[in-house]
């Protein structure tokens, strides 16, 4: 199959580079001149662990290429797919669908016969008639169908995910979309691996509301730690014993400094406003927006708790400032919240993360930026562990404590346990829910 894949973001270069290693012939396109030039000399602007190599393996097999040439890539193609931003609208929670429509009308004029124009990116229920509509308005000539592919890619495992899928999901009203969708994914379906067909709404919907409720079960678990800490109870047990019912699962059950990235934070006001467009508020996921923001500024009252009621002054480490391991997005990581609160306090704060630095000095002004754990924490009154990088889950603990001015730590990922904290020489440690 031919495709096209409009839009070199993350799920968009993630989704062409592994369409490619199925077998098939895509063209990734951007209007960005320097990002295409990047990546036809086999450099990746985002970090995703293995998909560099993946990349460049199926560059050199023909399979794969990149261009600034929309019409050159959609021509012939058998799909395209809209893999553009849908980032929340300034002012109303929607998703701006700007970039989709712009994208579907481009397409329309450069499409040279039939072909499935497929929906990648993450948007409201109705988009893809919308898309349709754009499409038989720009070229009433073209025959086309659409059809709805939401993706469910975790970030620093997304390969993985797009290789051996929980499910494919694929939404369409049409026997000739759906049969071309059905090549385009059967390595997948030769594997076994489910693949959904649905109608339109329904493939829109599957995604909002799977997002929805995997940061409704983080949000839950980090209530509960809440009131863990207050009882006396602890959470890691109290989240393996609920993991262990088949009905719940084990995922999703680690507490935390609260949910972010590129997903959960946009669709969830996504959601949100949906509802209330349609006069059917989702008041679950509206207090779960509510409660995730009050847990990232509890985060800031437990530092500033551990360092004797005030940062003015205090030299603070921080491991760790990517929303997640694995990556280097910052988008609505609880760093955001946590590190400008220490420096609006008075803080000089020392910022150690792996990926974290190319889009974090711009975000996190007024941090240093450190190499290596031990030295960020030299003299420092307190370290603040924020994301569970490999890096941070083996540190030498009595290296570490011998180093500090007041030897403190604030778990926010509940890594270590206390009493092994203790008897390295920390004099005070706290975590969540515990």
């Amino acid at each position: 199959m031919k495709i096209a894949m409009i839009g070199t973001g993350y799920v968009g270069l993630v989704s062409g580079v592994c369409f490619s290693d199925f077998g098939h012939e895509v063209v990734c396109v951007d209007k960005n001149p320097a990002k295409i030039e990047m990546l036809e000399g086999g450099r990746v602007p985002i970090y995703e662990p293995g998909l560099d190599e993946l990349m460049v393996k199926n560059v050199e097999g023909g399979r794969l290429s990149f261009t600034t040439d929309l019409k050159a890539a959609v021509a012939g193609a058998d799909a395209v797919f809209i893999a553009v931003g849908t980032p929340t609208r300034r002012g109303d929670g929607h998703a701006d669908l700007t970039y989709v429509m712009a994208a579907a009308e481009e397409i329309a004029n450069a499409m040279t016969g039939y072909a499935v124009i497929v929906t990648k990116s993450t948007v409201p229920v109705g988009t893809n008639r919308q898309v349709a509509e754009v499409v038989r308005k720009t070229r009433p000539d073209i025959e086309f169908d659409v059809a709805s592919n939401p993706e469910f890619l975790r970030e620093g495992a997304a390969i993985d995910d797009f290789m051996r899928p929980d499910r494919v999901v694929v939404g369409t009203t049409s026997e000739k979309a759906e049969a071309v969708m059905g090549e385009i994914y059967r390595p997948l379906f030769l594997r076994e691996f489910p693949i959904l067909y649905t109608d339109l709404e329904t493939a829109e919907m599957i995604k909002y509301a799977a997002n929805a409720f995997l940061a409704t079960k983080i949000t839950f678990i980090n209530e509960i730690a809440r009131l863990c800490e207050k009882t006396g109870a602890d959470i890691k047990q109290v989240s393996r014993g609920m993991g262990l019912d088949g009905r719940i699962g084990n995922k999703f059950l680690h507490a935390g400094p609260g949910y972010g990235g590129s997903c959960f934070p946009k669709d969830t006001a996504a959601l949100a406003r949906i509802g209330q467009d349609y006069s059917c508020p989702m008041e679950i996921v509206e207090t779960v927006i509510k409660v995730n923001d009050d847990i990232k500024r509890r985060m800031i009252e437990k530092v500033v708790d551990l360092c004797g009621g005030s940062v003015n002054g205090k030299t603070i480490a921080v491991y760790g400032v990517t929303f997640k391991p694995n990556t280097d997005d910052m988008r609505e990581a609880p760093a955001l919240t946590i590190v400008p609160a220490l420096v609006g306090g008075g803080a000089k704060v020392r910022v150690v993360d792996p990926q974290g630095k190319r889009e974090g000095e711009a975000l996190l002004p007024g941090v240093s930026w450190m190499d290596d754990a031990y030295a960020a924490a030299e003299k420092a009154d307190c370290v603040v562990i924020l994301t569970e990088w490999n890096e941070f889950r083996a540190l030498d603990l009595n290296k570490l404590a011998a180093t500090m001015e007041t030897a403190r730590m604030a778990d926010l990922r509940n890594i270590y346990a206390e009493k092994d904290v203790r008897k390295a020489g920390f004099e005070d440690y706290v975590a969540v829910g515990r």
